[in-house]
């Protein structure tokens, strides 16, 4: 039997930026230990069928603050397997950002549509399906791997959404009403990108700011960075109308 103090699982998590903590059949987490794991989210695994006393089966669900379930909860939801957290949790948050940005990329390809331009909707297609991968990168823990979005890699679209005149003739612009219902629908899309872009950051940083998902950061900041290409390619008119 081991106690386990809120000091031991500080040094077992790594303060929260490491985990699980891993508690063996017989091991106590004290009260203190319990209310630190919970505050920093740090997920407690018993893999010998729980606490000292249990005497049960492995339950149905855990929580990332170490308590056992036999019932989901409705204040609670899945964050991976078994695992189950608060539905105000980062993680989920960034998922509900990643859904309202699936349902504004299908909105902009009806924009787009009603006015005739395919070549735009067949990009907005591939933007949809890179977001849809995001949930993947997310609950599987999955890398991004190798970036290229509508054939940009991540250099290219940094580069060529700074210097729009250079690459599209045309310079940066602010949007106006009159410009139509396809660009303003791009100009939600690439809002909501930053919002989710934010989601991400708070998801998956630490107390002390640093990151575990450098890659999927990076592949949202340079999603919007398409977006305003997309935007400016609209504007320079480098979309043709079906028909035209």
């Amino acid at each position: 039997m081991a106690l386990f103090t809120e000091e031991r699982v500080r040094q077992m998590s790594n303060n929260g930026t490491r985990g699980p903590v891993v508690i063996t059949g017989g091991d106590v987490l004290t009260p203190s230990a319990r209310s630190w794991l919970r505050e920093h989210r740090v997920e407690v695994v018993f893999p010998q069928g729980g606490e000292k006393g249990s005497g049960a089966s492995a339950p149905k669900y855990r929580t990332l603050f170490g308590a056992t379930l036999e019932e989901k909860p409705e204040h609670m939801t899945h964050l991976k397997g078994n695992i189950l957290v608060l539905k105000d949790h980062p993680r989920i948050l960034f998922r509900g950002c990643i859904d309202l940005l699936e349902a504004e990329i299908l909105l902009a390809q009806q924009a787009a549509a009603g006015e005739g331009y395919e070549s735009l909707c067949g990009e907005l297609e591939q933007v949809l399906d890179f977001v849809r991968h995001c949930i993947r990168f997310d609950v599987l823990d999955e890398p991004v791997g190798e970036l290229r979005l509508c054939g940009y890699g991540p250099d290219e679209l940094r580069e060529q959404s700074h210097y729009p005149e250079q690459y599209f003739g045309q310079p940066h612009f602010m949007v106006h009403w009159t410009d139509g219902p396809a660009m303003l629908a791009l100009n939600k899309v690439r809002t909501v990108v930053r919002q989710t872009e934010l989601a991400a950051y708070r998801a998956f940083r630490d107390e002390n700011g640093a990151v575990e998902r450098e890659d999927l950061i990076l592949a949202l900041n340079r999603l919007s960075s398409l977006m305003w290409i997309m935007m400016i390619k609209q504007k320079a008119g480098k979309y043709p109308k079906k028909g035209r």
